[in-house]
């Protein structure tokens, strides 16, 4: 696959300890990305953060260690892909009923190439 020029970016925040379908909702949102033959998806994990409801703050702080430490996942392609793959992960998200940030951006693609 060949990707350059413009794109999107896809992020979606959500928490560790979230679930779907009896596997972590960060696993099945990039295995149906890979699915779907977007470019890549990778997860990151937080070390400190809060949601909308903002009642705790999670954190990996030895004294506070949270179970369920804030994650992003980032997805960039094409805006044909990414704008075919939200409602995708919309029915996911709904069927989860978590809390979760979705946004996207415009990027520029320099460069996107597989490994030998």
């Amino acid at each position: 696959m060949k990707l350059s020029g413009e794109g999107k970016l896809l992020r979606i925040f959500l928490g560790e300890q979230d679930h779907y379908k009896h596997q972590a909702l960060y696993e099945a949102i990039v295995l149906k990305a890979r699915e779907l033959g977007l470019a890549g998806a990778t997860v990151f994990r937080g070390i400190e953060g809060f949601g909308a409801g903002s009642r705790v703050i999670h954190t990996a702080k030895i004294l506070r260690l949270s179970e369920d430490l804030p994650l992003l996942i980032e997805i960039a392609d094409t805006e044909e892909k990414i704008l075919s793959f939200i409602p995708v992960l919309d029915e996911i998200l709904e069927d989860v009923g978590c809390g979760s940030m979705v946004t996207m951006e415009k990027v520029e693609v320099i460069r996107y190439t597989h490994g030998k």
